[in-house]
């Protein structure tokens, strides 16, 4: 049976799944509720000065539905926790005595000043805490503030409060990055030069969900107004997959670890998170929409795909996947696949057909001899997966490689040549571009 415990940065837990700084890690009965139903560590809410912000008393949370009503988008307007310091720093101390093996990381955010600085870590410390996770992703109400992720969007304030929180406590300093920067590696690389132990990504994206067309104002709305908020769930998932590949093949944060955020629901999600580089996983909309005991899934469905794989251990799969993330520079112009229809699989809705011959490239067939069928034109196919994208049944389309065959599209042999842009003759800009064979080349198709 595969071992799920990990070490993050000395950061032990009996698995890698943990909730991240939010409603759900607010208070010590959330969070005694989540170690009894499996979690492997939580990140408390965030932590600042006194006296407590103020949260409005009204609508905090918005969210996109598929048609089933599934959550896919999930927005809030709340600030960090509106309760004082000294009862979360007795409550965090409690938890913590009762739970050993679970990670308990606390968030931060104070004013950037390195006295507020000193001064909270200093109280953080004395709760035996494992690690502290600096905020420097929240989009609004504190960001206003100048904090949150108006300190997240700045590289050198990056680098000043991280190296400021290294040289004033024992514990380890995770970085929590924000989303919404241009380049999210220059955060990240300024956290690793202020000192910073790992980093953790994304925070929400800002956003605006929903406009009132009846009041005329953003939703959801309090006393007639609204404000942009961040959003998370699976619709970010894509864009924190994306910042976490780039931030673990960067050379200069390659092999800085890293805690994964951003839409994770399932076992998958989090694996994902991982091959990408990603040490441990954080989850807050999944826990929220469906429940503490979602990570009983989580867990044995991870540890069963890891025991089929072989890996006997987290660390042999995280960050596997990451030498095969390239610019699209690299990608080799000379490989092909064409679309595949499953006869037996389809039921003829025809979304293949409509979608390839409006939008794309004429490529399916709607009729053949008179009988409403969908084939594919190879001649025309370009392998886009644009008709496999749209089908409703899985896996009746699939994409089909060339192998040392011919592409009728092109004339052209596909027989495993590599070939990018860098090298390609089309490339005005090309050092030494490499010239097709034809003379290994058949006519093309009438």
């Amino acid at each position: 049976m595969a071992d799920l415990s990990v070490d993050f940065v000395g950061i032990k837990a009996p698995n890698p799944f943990w909730l991240a700084s939010a409603p759900p890690t607010d208070k010590a009965y959330n969070v005694e509720r989540a170690f009894r139903a499996g979690w492997g560590g939580v990140v408390w809410k965030t932590l600042g000065e006194d006296p407590p912000v103020v949260n409005v008393s009204g609508p905090r949370y918005g969210a996109i539905h598929g048609p089933d009503r599934r959550v896919i988008g999930f927005n809030n307007i709340e600030l960090i926790t509106d309760r004082p310091l000294e009862v979360n720093l007795r409550e965090i101390k409690e938890v913590k005595r009762k739970w050993r093996d679970r990670a308990m990381v606390v968030s931060l955010m104070v004013p950037c000043t390195e006295e507020s600085w000193k001064a909270i870590l200093a109280r953080v410390e004395e709760t035996e805490a494992d690690g502290v996770e600096l905020n420097f992703g929240c989009p609004h109400g504190m960001s206003e503030r100048g904090m949150g992720s108006a300190v997240g969007q700045v590289p050198e304030y990056v680098e000043m409060v991280a190296r400021w929180c290294k040289q004033h406590t024992r514990m380890p300093v995770i970085v929590k990055l924000t989303p919404n920067v241009g380049d999210i590696r220059k955060p990240a690389e300024a956290a690793k030069r202020g000192g910073a132990d790992a980093v953790s990504l994304i925070n929400t994206v800002n956003s605006i969900m929903h406009v009132d067309l009846d009041a005329m104002s953003p939703w959801p709305h309090t006393g007639g107004k609204g404000t942009h908020g961040g959003m998370c769930g699976p619709a970010v998932k894509p864009i924190a997959l994306n910042m976490t590949a780039e931030i673990a093949r960067s050379e200069v944060t390659r092999g800085m670890p890293i805690s994964g955020i951003g839409g994770i629901e399932t076992w998958k999600d989090a694996a994902e998170f991982m091959a990408l580089g990603a040490g441990t996983v954080q989850v807050c909309t999944a826990a929220m929409v469906y429940g503490f005991k979602i990570v009983e899934e989580m867990k044995s469905g991870l540890s069963d795909w890891m025991d089929q794989k072989g890996y006997s251990r987290v660390s042999d799969f995280v960050g596997r996947a990451v030498p095969n993330v390239t610019d699209w520079q690299y990608l080799n112009l000379d490989y092909a696949v064409k679309a595949s229809i499953d006869q037996d699989a389809c039921i003829k809705c025809g979304r293949c057909h409509i979608a390839c011959e409006d939008t794309s490239h004429q490529a399916i067939t709607n009729m053949v001899d008179g009988v409403r069928k969908f084939e594919v034109i190879e001649e025309e196919c370009v392998g886009c997966n644009l008709c496999a994208v749209v089908c409703p049944v899985e896996n009746c389309i699939t994409m089909v490689p060339l192998e040392n065959e011919v592409d009728k599209r092109t004339g052209r042999m596909v027989d495993g040549s590599y070939r990018n842009w860098t090298q390609h003759p089309n490339n005005p800009m090309a050092k030494e571009p490499v010239a097709y064979d034809t003379d290994a080349a058949l006519e093309p198709a009438e």
